[in-house]
């Protein structure tokens, strides 16, 4: 599903390129749950957001089902973002003009579907998550943990080919932190390949094998143990 070779991204300063992620080569099948860990600053979020197409790479390539990624534009990357992916961002990221169901209706607008088929999805959704009695709000209405849920909801309802989670629990109770984390086995399980960062030693049990990143490094590439 993923193939990068060399990737690279860097800011060019005063001071020469500033790097963020060296060389990096991953290969990702379909269907597998990759953890990415390591310390803050190690270039965990920039390296999911290139996987996510939502920063393109300074350097190296990225084939997304062999769709040289490195080689799209703005316009093209989105396309294809649209698409495949899920994204569960740490800072949510939901629409505050919009209610609970208009973020979640959003990611099944840009599919070919009737207005009948989206109400009966995000409504289905809404229910799993135990958000009914929020649809009607903002997100500036909700705690953080509320809009976590909404977020990873929004994810999820479009049933995307690739989930990417960027500390997917992190402002949530542990018990609906295991409940999400028991979601994403489920949506694995089913064939949905997810990557997630987390710091969560737990957490990481969940999927097949850990990247470790240190200094825009892949330092350590490791199967998981046997949480699943």
């Amino acid at each position: 599903m993923i193939r990068l070779n060399g990737l690279e991204k860097f800011y060019e300063t005063g001071a020469g390129r500033t790097y963020v992620l060296r060389r990096i080569n991953l290969e990702v099948k379909e269907g597998e749950f990759i953890t990415i860990m390591g310390p803050s600053g190690a270039g965990k979020s920039t390296l999911l957001a290139i996987l996510g197409m939502l920063d393109s790479p300074s350097g190296g390539e990225y084939f997304f089902h062999e769709h040289p990624v490195h080689k799209m534009n703005p316009k093209e990357r989105n396309k294809l973002h649209k698409q495949y992916i899920g994204f569960v961002f740490q800072q949510y990221h939901l629409l505050d003009n919009l209610t609970v169901y208009e973020n979640l209706e959003i990611p099944l607008s840009y599919r070919d579907m009737k207005k009948s088929d989206r109400e009966s999805i995000v409504c289905d959704v809404l229910d799993r998550f135990q958000i009914v009695g929020k649809k009607d709000l903002y997100p500036n209405q909700l705690s953080g943990g509320q809009q976590q849920l909404v977020a990873v909801a929004r994810a999820m309802v479009a049933s995307p080919r690739l989930i990417l989670a960027d500390e997917p629990t992190g402002n949530l109770h542990s018990s609906q932190g295991k409940e999400i984390m028991e979601m994403f086995k489920g949506l694995n399980d089913s064939g949905t390949t997810i990557i997630q960062v987390t710091h969560s030693e737990v957490n990481a049990q969940y999927g097949h094998r850990i990247i470790q990143l240190f200094d825009g490094w892949i330092v350590d590439g490791k199967q998981a143990s046997a949480a699943r």
